[in-house]
């Protein structure tokens, strides 16, 4: 029969390959969290140049009529300094 070494080691054998079971069934509930968690913050990331992108373009679109009123206001200025010397150079 089985002496109580040979129990005691079957017992602990036991409870050790339980033990094993249940952590392991821990560690797949962890790794399906952590899945579903990295595919979340993808679908943020995507979100996010999405947003950007729809932001950028009008602001593109800002930054050049901002650059063609500069443009306009400086030939503006160079027009109306023209105007003044050919007027000075009427009146002398």
């Amino acid at each position: 029969m089985i002496d109580t070494a040979q129990a005691v080691l079957l017992f602990v054998v036991v409870i050790l390959a339980v033990l094993l079971l249940i952590l392991g069934i821990q560690v797949f509930f962890i790794l399906r969290e952590l899945r579903h968690t990295v595919s979340k913050a993808n679908k943020v990331l995507d979100d996010t140049g999405t947003i950007t992108e729809s932001v950028s373009g009008p602001i593109t679109t800002l930054s050049s009529i901002v650059s063609g009123v500069k443009v306009g206001a400086v030939l503006t200025h160079l027009l109306k300094k023209k105007k003044r010397k050919v007027l000075e150079d009427e009146d002398e």
